[in-house]
């Protein structure tokens, strides 16, 4: 089964989400990584978060910060995470990147209007 050690040094991956025609959408996020499983975060007006509403399925690969892939992408699913999942996820996210992720992100979804969403990534067996 493929785990999430190639995301453990790196603080961006590429998000790839899938359309309702199954057209992929790549888009960088930042991850962290907890054990066999990974966090990412956005906001509910997002399109990848529509698209991952329709569609669980995901492929996230290690990349920089303007999404240049690094690695081999893996099959993964998405599941959104509410309350004190959604608290864990997030300073997870924070622990990461503590002034970008930590303060400026959440500021400027709370100045805007934006609900933060967080997503949980497991790997899918194969």
């Amino acid at each position: 089964m493929p785990s999430f050690e190639p995301f453990v040094k790196r603080r961006t991956a590429l998000l790839t989400t899938y359309k309702r025609d199954g057209t992929p959408v790549a888009t960088p996020v930042t991850i962290a990584v907890e054990r066999d499983h990974a966090y990412v975060r956005t906001w509910d007006g997002a399109w990848k978060a529509k698209r991952m509403r329709n569609n669980p399925a995901v492929a996230v690969a290690p990349a920089t910060m303007r999404g240049r892939p690094r690695g081999a992408a893996i099959s993964a699913r998405s599941r959104l995470l509410d309350g004190a999942e959604a608290k864990h996820a997030a300073r997870a996210i924070a622990r990461r990147q503590p002034l970008l992720q930590g303060v400026l992100v959440p500021l400027a979804h709370r100045v805007m209007g934006y609900r933060t969403l967080h997503y949980e990534l497991t790997t899918l067996r194969g």
